[in-house]
This record gives C-alpha cells, structure tokens and sequence, in this order.
C-alpha cells in the first residue's frame, strides 16, 4: 500500500492518486463523479419558488444558485468521507489536496482534524482534466 495519496477535485469529480515513493509517478486509484454539479440550477430544484404578485407587484422567490452549492457541499463531504476512510485504514501518510479554489474550501470543512494533519501541501487549481503526468508536475519533486 502506499502512504502518499493526491487529490485532484472539483464540484463534479475527485480523482485519487497513489505514489509508491516520494519521487515515483502517480497512479490513478480511483475516481468519484457529482453528476449534479453540471446540471443548471432549475434541473436541480423540482419545487422551486415562482413568482407571485398582488396589486402589480412581482416577488421572486428564487434563491439563486443554492441547489447546485448545496450539491457541491453534498460532494466535498463524499470526498472527505472518502480520504477519511483510507487514513482510517493507513493507506496513506502524506496527503496533497488539488481543488478548484471554491471547492478547496468546501474540502477542508469538511476534514476531520485528524485527516488534516495528513494533508502535505493544498494547491488552489482545478487539474481534474489533467493526465496523471501533468498533475504530478505542479506537486514537488519530492513528495
């Protein structure tokens, strides 16, 4: 098992790396989809408030984007759920957390004190797209 994990998230997927050495490539363990979080907002919300008026007056009860914010929160407790269960199980030692700079807040709270603790280093970019080599270009060399 190894003892380095990467994270590379964002609303709509969180995509698990292990390195078998600190200076080794990565390799893709396992990958989580929000397919939530690229639905538009009215595709999310199923009883939402309309409008209304009495005496010309026009209401809007909308509540702007919560749906798809509350899917995204839903999703980073997933991931977190998931980093915690591996650090549960000491697959990792060393943790490196790669998110969108809005889920990355989301992430940490969510995290445990305890996982936390694992996490190496947080770098503030979306690289869910990327290829494993590029990710592990924007980590140090050294893990």
């Amino acid at each position: 098992m190894s003892k380095i994990w990467v994270v590379a998230a964002d609303s709509s997927r969180a995509r698990f790396f292990t390195a078998d050495k600190p200076a080794s490539a990565l390799n893709e363990i396992e990958t989580l989809s929000n397919p939530e979080a690229r639905l538009h907002e009215g595709d999310l919300v199923s009883d939402r408030g309309g409008r209304g008026g009495s005496g010309g007056a026009v209401h809007n009860y909308s509540t702007g984007n919560e749906a798809k914010q509350e899917a995204a929160n839903r999703f980073a407790a997933e991931v977190c759920k998931h980093l915690e269960k591996g650090r549960n199980s000491h697959s990792f030692g060393k943790l490196y957390v790669m998110a969108a700079p809005h889920f990355l807040g989301l992430l940490r709270k969510h995290q445990s004190d305890a996982l936390r603790g694992l996490v190496s280093d947080e770098i503030a970019s979306d690289l869910t797209t990327q290829s494993p080599e590029r990710i592990r270009a924007r980590l140090p060399e050294y893990l």
